[in-house]
C-alpha cells in the first residue's frame, strides 16, 4: 500500500512538483552544513567532493556511458548546471554578502522564462513576469540587509551563475536523453566535478590533512543527499515540468536556509522578512498553476467529408434526416427499400405531370397517397 501511495504521488503533477521542490530545499541546507561541519575556507573543495563522487557512484550503479552526441551534451550540461555554476557561485559568495548574492540569483526564473521563449517556443506570459519580479522582491526582503555593499565583480558573477543555471535547465528540457535519469544525472555530475577539480587545486591547493569524522560526514551528506538525490529529483522535474516552473522552485533555497538559521542558530525574523517569505511562496504557487487550455467553441457539428465516418452520438447522418436517399446515377446500385429505380429523366418528368393531373381529379389525392396510381 505504501508503494502504491508513493507511486501515485510520483506520477501526479502535484507530486512531481513536491518531489522536485525537495531538491532546492536540500540545497538550502548547504550553507549550514558548510559552516558547521566542513573545514573553513575550502568551498571549491566542497563543490568537487559534492559532485564528483556522487556522479561516479551513479555511473557505476547504472553502468551506462554516453553515446554519440551525448558525450559533448553531457559535458556542456554538466558545465552549465554544476561546474561553471559552482565556480561563479564561489566568486559571488566571496565578494558579496549572502543576502545580495541570493537576491541577484533570484532572477534565474525570469532568465529561464526568456530562454524558454527563445529556445523552446514557450509563451512568456504576464503572470510569469509578475511572479518572477515578486520572487526577486520577496527574496530581497527575506535576506537582504541595509548595510550590504555591492561589488561589480561579485554582482557579475551572481548574474552569470543565474544565467548559466537557467541555460542548463532549458537545454536539459530541450535535449531529452534516451538514457535512464540516474545515468544522465551521473554524467553531468562527473563532468561538472572534473571541470572543478583543476580549479580547486589551483586556487585552494590539495585537500587539508587530518579531516575529522565530522568533516567526512559533512562531505558525505553533500555528495549523497545534496548531489545524488537532489540532482536526480531536479532533473526529473525538468523532464516532467515546464523549465520556468522548475526554476521558480529554486527560490526555496534561501527560504529554507533562513528557516534553518531560525531553528538551529536561534535567529529571529522581523516583519519584513516574514513578508518576504510570504511573497516568495505566493510567487512559487502562481508559477506552478497550469495555463488554461482553449475552450471548445459552441455551434453545430460540421458535416463530415464524403466517405468519412459519422459520429453516432451526434444523431443520424444529414442525409437520413432529410428523407430517403437521393436517386442514384444510372447503372449504380439502388437501395431496395427506397422503391423501384427511376427509368430516365424524361420518365420522372412524365410521372410528375401524371401525378398533377390525377391530383386535380376527385379522389386523385387519396388514390395517389395509397399508391393506387399505376405507372404508365
Amino acid at each position: 500500500m505504501l508503494s502504491n501511495l508513493l507511486r501515485s504521488i510520483r506520477d501526479h503533477r502535484l507530486g512531481i512538483v513536491v518531489l522536485t521542490a525537495l531538491a532546492p530545499a536540500i540545497w538550502g541546507s548547504t550553507y549550514l552544513v558548510t559552516t558547521e561541519l566542513l573545514p573553513p575556507g575550502r568551498p571549491l573543495l566542497a563543490a568537487v567532493l559534492r559532485a564528483l563522487p556522487a556522479g561516479l557512484l551513479l555511473v557505476a550503479v547504472t553502468r551506462r556511458l554516453p553515446r554519440g552526441i551525448w558525450w559533448w551534451r553531457a559535458l556542456l550540461l554538466g558545465a552549465l548546471n554544476i561546474g561553471v555554476f559552482f565556480a561563479l557561485l564561489f566568486v559571488a559568495a566571496y565578494r558579496l554578502p549572502g543576502g545580495v548574492a541570493a537576491t541577484v540569483g533570484a532572477v534565474q526564473p525570469l532568465l529561464a522564462a526568456g530562454l524558454s521563449a527563445a529556445l523552446l517556443g514557450d509563451r512568456l506570459s504576464a503572470r510569469t513576469v509578475v511572479a518572477g519580479t515578486a520572487g526577486v522582491a520577496g527574496v530581497s526582503l527575506l535576506v537582504l540587509r541595509s548595510e550590504a555593499r555591492l561589488d561589480a565583480v561579485g554582482v557579475a558573477a551572481a548574474l552569470g551563475g543565474a544565467l548559466v543555471m537557467a541555460t542548463g535547465v532549458v537545454l536539459a528540457k530541450r535535449w531529452a536523453s534516451p538514457a535512464p535519469l540516474l545515468a544522465t544525472t551521473g554524467w553531468q555530475l562527473v563532468a561538472g566535478g572534473l571541470l572543478l577539480l583543476p580549479v580547486a587545486l589551483l586556487v585552494e591547493g590539495p585537500p587539508p590533512a587530518g579531516l575529522t569524522a565530522v568533516n567526512l560526514g559533512g562531505y558525505a551528506y553533500l555528495s549523497l543527499i545534496g548531489a545524488a538525490v537532489a540532482y536526480a529529483l531536479w532533473f526529473r522535474g525538468i523532464r516532467e515540468l515546464p523549465p520556468t516552473a522548475v526554476s521558480f522552485l529554486g527560490l526555496l533555497s534561501p527560504v529554507v536556509a533562513t528557516l534553518l538559521g531560525v531553528i538551529v542558530a536561534g535567529e529571529r525574523l522581523n516583519a519584513l522578512q516574514l513578508t518576504g517569505g510570504a511573497v516568495v511562496l505566493a510567487a512559487l504557487v502562481a508559477a506552478q498553476r497550469r495555463r488554461p487550455g482553449p475552450r471548445p467553441t459552441a455551434g453545430p457539428i460540421p458535416d463530415t467529408a464524403p466517405g468519412t465516418a459519422h459520429d453516432s452520438a451526434a444523431g443520424p447522418p444529414p442525409d437520413s434526416a432529410a428523407g430517403p436517399p437521393p436517386d442514384t446515377a444510372p447503372g449504380t446500385a439502388h437501395d431496395s427499400a427506397a422503391g423501384p429505380p427511376p427509368d430516365t429523366a424524361q420518365n420522372r418528368e412524365s410521372d410528375h405531370a401524371h401525378d398533377r393531373l390525377r391530383s386535380s381529379r376527385p379522389g386523385g389525392t387519396q388514390d395517389r397517397e395509397r399508391g393506387a396510381v399505376p405507372r404508365p
